[in-house]
């Protein structure tokens, strides 16, 4: 039996499969601070036997949570003598340029434990200076008597030549094997002075949390007889095992979301859909990722805490291109000092959780507001929800405030919620120079099926397709993934001057690391698939494009093609193409794959019944401009294969509930993916 669980903002996620390529899903709340617990609550709900447990793969919020939260430990940075201020110096392209009093984010290592080292390489690795031994044996003493707990280590031009790196991170751990170590070179090897001493940095900061957590969990599902294959989700749409995990959790940033989209992808494989926008609404965020003619993207220019008015963080790790905000099911809505009505970023979480819970939450969310216009059943929330409850609190916070009825102020909370979530998909699509009308919406999340369908239709989407297990769709997503590493490096050349032989060897060199990691795990090399890519730009240009490149020798004629992709590629990124300018190399991208076993999806057996056999009730649902309507609410678990029928229209499972307007129509496809047809010409 396969396993994968997800923690979320609210609640935590399983999927499994066994054998017979049979699906079952559970859901239990999540349970911060002891995040693992909530692992083992969920796999108690699900009633699968623990012995049977044969992969183990996890997905968990643990790295973002402890950087946003600032719960990292105490953390110091040695580096190149005359460099111990990049990460307060930073990038001058302040996003709000207009501000006197703009300030920069503070870095997460304060100037007292930024150390600096006499020691030198030139950009082609060359040794200018020899690293000073004795300087780095008088740093280590005064990090042990500043108390701290974790160390980074960033030396100028490290990417081309780590053996300084090496040789400290070596006598550090001589010295004081109990504290954690990063060197640069060993989270990246791209240049970029401040970005790469920046990711060092924040893995370092969250090293000792994401080993303890790990390890936690581990001793965990030991004591409670799961002996299984352990794997996590990294941030890159792959997995990793347990201990390499430990060693390098920032690529574990994205963890749980990158799931989804990774699993929207392989659902478009089977269902011969290339071109998707994976849409997950959980408890706290809802996040989207387009996927072109089968192509996840990622990227190594992630930022955290980024915004109009913050520059962030940026950490040099491959990660899943993904827009997030902060809108779920557990957003709560609130009246700003201009008495306009706004929904989230602020999150009832889990705990108090939406006043519908009944937990001692007060403040009105989006799940509260679904539920009061009939979207969401009571009897499904597996709470005695109180219905007076929640609209005393949407009377008293929104209805009250604009003279409105409770159903109208919540349809308003709604609107407010969609039309962040609009943006969101927007960000990914239009501004990105895609036509939404091209693409097909994949739906996820708790909160996924019930919005996709309005949102689909205003942004331009002919079809939605709410997958099996739509709820813990995430959880899906890792079963269905194999191992992943990235082996980025960067190299700086004009194609026109390149040796065939020379860049054949750079390949070689990345492709026999890949192999000797993965003959660690235990795989062998029949099992491991690489994918090349080259990050090119014209000469003279900043900006680079991604293109995938042969595998293999390569030749003269390898140059041409190269080069003729890439600017097929410029051209359709930034519409223009310069055919007489020089091109150059900036980084080579090798991704290997680690193949694995994953489960055969079962098609539904043809029972033959009738979408109308499937009806569990008739109730009154209120939609944007014709109020109360009765509609139709079906039972998924009962829909046949081929079952169509058209909204408006309520489709109940377990964890989610997929509403239909009017005019837009559903078919079941042979897995059990709800098909939607969301009127749009």
């Amino acid at each position: 039996m396969r396993v994968a669980t997800d923690i979320g903002g609210t609640f935590t996620d399983l999927v499994y499969v066994d054998e017979q390529g049979d699906i079952g899903v559970a859901k239990s709340p999540t349970t911060p601070p002891k995040f693992e617990q909530g692992v083992l609550d969920v796999i108690e709900v699900s009633g699968i036997e623990k012995e049977a447990i044969h992969t183990f793969i996890h997905g968990s919020t643990v790295v973002i949570n402890t950087l946003t939260e600032r719960k990292g430990v105490k953390t110091g940075l040695i580096t190149t003598k005359g460099f111990r201020d990049v990460l307060e110096i930073a990038r001058g392209n302040r996003p709000d340029l207009f501000n006197i009093r703009y300030d920069k984010p503070e870095p997460f290592v304060p100037r007292h434990l930024r150390m600096e080292v006499e020691e030198r390489l030139n950009h082609l690795g060359e040794v200018v200076t020899p690293l000073q031994i004795e300087q780095v044996k008088g740093l280590v003493a005064h990090f042990q008597q500043e108390d701290v707990k974790a160390i980074a280590v960033a030396y100028l031009h490290a990417y081309v030549n780590p053996a300084h790196e090496q040789q400290t991170v070596a006598l550090i751990k001589e010295l004081w094997p109990d504290v954690f170590v990063t060197a640069s070179h060993e989270v990246t090897k791209e240049w970029r002075e401040y970005e790469r001493t920046n990711t060092a940095v924040l893995n370092s900061y969250v090293k000792p949390t994401a080993a303890s957590y790990i390890d936690k969990l581990q001793g965990k599902l030991k004591a409670n007889q799961v002996n299984s294959f352990n794997f996590i989700m990294q941030s890159n749409g792959g997995t990793t095992t347990f201990e390499q995990a430990k060693e390098t959790p920032i690529n574990m940033v994205e963890s749980g979301p990158v799931a989804g989209v990774y699993g929207a992808a392989v659902l478009g494989e089977l269902i011969g859909e290339t071109n998707l926008i994976a849409f997950d609404i959980g408890g706290t965020t809802a996040k989207c990722s387009l996927i072109d003619k089968g192509e996840v993207k990622v990227s190594t220019d992630y930022y955290i805490e980024r915004s109009e008015r913050s520059a962030g963080y940026p950490m040099k790790v491959p990660v899943v291109d993904i827009i997030e905000i902060g809108n779920g099911g557990g957003s709560i809505a609130w009246i700003d000092d201009a008495g306009s009505l706004k929904v989230g970023p602020q999150s009832a979480g889990a705990l108090p959780g939406p006043v519908a819970y009944g937990l001692g939450g007060t403040a009105p969310t989006t799940t509260d507001a679904n539920l009061i216009v009939g979207r969401l059943a009571a009897r499904n929330f597996g709470y005695n929800v109180d219905l007076e409850k929640v609209k005393a609190a949407i009377k008293e916070t929104v209805a009250d405030h604009f003279e409105l009825s409770v159903e109208e102020a919540a349809l308003g909370m709604i609107r407010i919620a969609d039309s962040n979530m609009l943006n969101a998909l927007k960000l990914v699509s239009v501004r990105k120079g895609y036509d939404p009308r091209d693409f097909t919406l994949v739906a996820f999340g708790g909160g996924g099926p019930m919005h996709a369908p309005i949102l689909a239709k205003e942004l331009g989407v002919k079809k939605v397709v709410v997958p099996t297990a739509s709820a813990v769709f995430s959880a899906w997503g890792m079963l269905m993934t194999d191992l992943r590493r990235d082996y980025i490096q960067t190299y700086i050349k004009r194609l026109e001057q390149v040796d065939p032989a020379e860049i054949n060897q750079a390949w070689s060199f990345l492709e026999d690391d890949a192999w000797q990691q993965y003959e660690k795990d235990g795989l062998s090399r029949e099992a491991v698939v690489f994918a090349r890519f080259a990050d090119m730009r014209y000469v003279g240009q900043e900006h680079t494009v991604k293109v995938q490149v042969p595998n293999g020798e390569w030749t003269k004629e390898s140059f041409t093609e190269v080069v003729n992709r890439f600017h097929q590629l410029h051209e359709k990124t930034f519409t223009y193409k310069l055919e007489q300018t020089e091109t150059e190399i900036v980084s080579l991208h090798l991704t290997a794959f680690g193949n694995v076993k994953k489960p055969t999806l079962k098609q539904l057996e043809q029972t033959g019944i009738a979408a109308n056999e499937a009806i569990i009730e008739e109730r009154d649902v209120y939609f944007q401009g014709a109020g109360w309507v009765k509609t139709k609410v079906y039972d998924r678990n009962k829909l046949a294969a081929g079952a169509t029928f058209m909204g408006p229209a309520i489709v109940e499972e377990r964890s989610s509930s997929t509403v239909m307007h009017p005019g837009q129509s559903l078919v079941v496809d042979e897995y059990g993916n709800l098909i939607i047809h969301t009127g749009v010409n």
